[in-house]
């Protein structure tokens, strides 16, 4: 389909500086532009690539100042990243979705499912499950018994959800991830054996809940593990039984939160973050990738980076400190020097 540079504008509330007709019909990197393309310029990084971008729009801040002409039409927004992000979404939805059954299927006694559904081939889903209106299952995904789906979520291939879990509306669990598997609950016998624990729980996932690729939340020994609404994590993530992670908190790929944890609202947690069990992390705390957290955080909006974590600010002081050690033992050695030769001469 081919928009206007203003139908755009008018979308994401923009202002146009150009040619208000400029046509597009697909987006580009502003560094990979091309005639009919729309672009975003939000890091100042790329601004060198503004001045001979050759797509037809390219959307910016509505405070950036030019430092040369541009051959192209701009639309001028608040914030570029949050606006182009509102038209690729918009795009999105714009593409022509599944429905229907494809064979073959499984579906077990006693289940509802609701209107204008998808269900790719090979897909098993047990008995007294419950699954809401325009809700795509996509191939080779198995759904167990007792389960329940909201409005509107969508589940990639090869994803497994194990008996007794609940997921919200407009949700989105991408290929390869596991919701539901056991906790890592084992108990030493005399013999120096591990008796595994029963983990009898299962997992809550509320609305508005994006799983990456290839991620692992486990069932709760007893209760819920819980993933509160808004909640967005990154592929290869690891929560283990009864975690609770707040609403829109943020956790980035690789990042494992051992057992009964409770991460509170508004959090963002950095790619590689090792999170030990039965602690509390508060609301609207940052972590920073590669940090080891080995103890509650309770001071609101903080900032951790470090392994073992400390404050940003005590962080960045070791980290110099840490970079002029070799400086420090330098001098140290030429005091040791200069105090051998003084001993000598006495």
């Amino acid at each position: 389909m081919t928009f206007t540079a203003q139908q755009i504008a008018a979308l994401i509330q923009g202002t146009i500086e150009g040619n208000p007709e400029a046509e597009i019909n697909t987006f580009a990197k502003i560094e990979e532009g091309t005639p009919g393309a729309l672009s975003f310029l939000a890091n100042p990084k790329y601004e060198e690539y503004l001045y001979n971008c050759s797509s037809s729009a390219v959307i910016v801040s509505k405070d950036l100042q030019l430092q040369k002409a541009v051959k192209t039409t701009l639309i001028r927004v608040p914030d570029a990243y949050g606006a182009f992000a509102i038209l690729l979404q918009k795009y999105e939805e714009m593409k022509p979705r599944l429905t229907g059954r494809e064979e073959p299927n499984f579906i077990g006694n006693n289940t509802q499912i609701g209107k204008n559904e998808y269900i790719g081939a090979f897909v098993k889903i047990g008995k007294n499950v419950k699954i809401g209106d325009n809700v795509s299952i996509h191939s080779n995904v198995v759904i167990e018994n007792n389960i329940s789906i909201g409005d509107n979520t969508v589940i990639y291939p090869n994803c497994a959800i194990y008996n007794g879990c609940s997921i919200g509306s407009n949700c989105t669990i991408h290929s390869g991830t596991i919701i539901g598997s056991d906790g890592f609950g084992f108990a030493p016998n005399s013999e120096n054996q591990y008796n595994k624990i029963p983990q009898i729980g299962n997992v809550v996932i509320e609305d508005h809940v994006e799983i990456g690729a290839n991620c692992s939340i486990d069932r709760a020994t007893m209760g819920s593990t819980t993933i509160k609404k808004g909640v967005k994590l990154d592929n290869l993530i690891q929560i283990a039984h009864n975690v609770e992670v707040g609403e829109n908190t943020v956790i980035a790929a690789q990042s494992g939160v051992a057992g009964s944890t409770k991460i509170g609202k508004n959090c963002m947690i950095g790619g590689q973050v090792g999170i030990v069990g039965h602690i509390i992390i508060e609301e609207g705390v940052k972590i920073a990738a590669q940090s080891g957290i080995g103890k509650s955080i309770l001071t609101k909006n903080s900032i951790w980076q470090g392994s073992p974590a400390f404050d940003v600010k005590s962080y960045q002081k070791s980290l110099v400190g840490f970079r002029n050690l070799p400086k420090i033992q330098e001098k140290i050695n030429n005091l040791e020097k200069q105090m051998s030769k003084l001993s000598d001469k006495e």
